[in-house]
């Protein structure tokens, strides 16, 4: 019997990650989508300049600015802030991972996706302690 209610526990546990990342790509794809749109109507007639390199204004290389740019409506800060969103879903998949390990009471597993997490983290900070 234990065994049968281990199994729904993993089987419901799969379910809801499985949820969980679909739910995540749905929503940046979405998101991406619309900033998309935006960005089309705003600037769908401009003609690029390939001839001169320029790189991201500092606006697309902080959350902070992404987040305000997004706040005010502008296509590629939304565009952006669904790559956030991308790049946090297998983020959220192994930190909800930790969670239903410590439910389990799988301590070893819980180590062990610590430091996946904490590596995950480490390497989207920019590798800065």
């Amino acid at each position: 019997m234990d065994d049968s209610a281990n199994r729904w526990s993993e089987q419901r546990i799969e379910t809801i990650v499985a949820n969980l990342l679909r739910a995540g790509v749905v929503l940046a794809a979405s998101v991406v989508a619309f900033g998309g749109i935006l960005f089309l109507i705003r600037h769908g007639r401009e003609i690029p300049h390939y001839g001169t390199f320029t790189g991201e204004p500092e606006q697309f290389r902080s959350i902070r600015g992404i987040f305000g740019g997004a706040a005010s409506l502008q296509g590629r800060n939304i565009i952006q802030l669904g790559l956030l969103v991308l790049i946090a879903t297998p983020v959220a998949r192994v930190a909800f991972s930790v969670v239903a390990f410590a439910l389990g009471r799988d301590r070893m597993y819980v180590c062990f996706t610590l430091v996946v997490l904490a590596v995950l983290i480490f390497s989207l900070a920019g590798g800065r302690v």
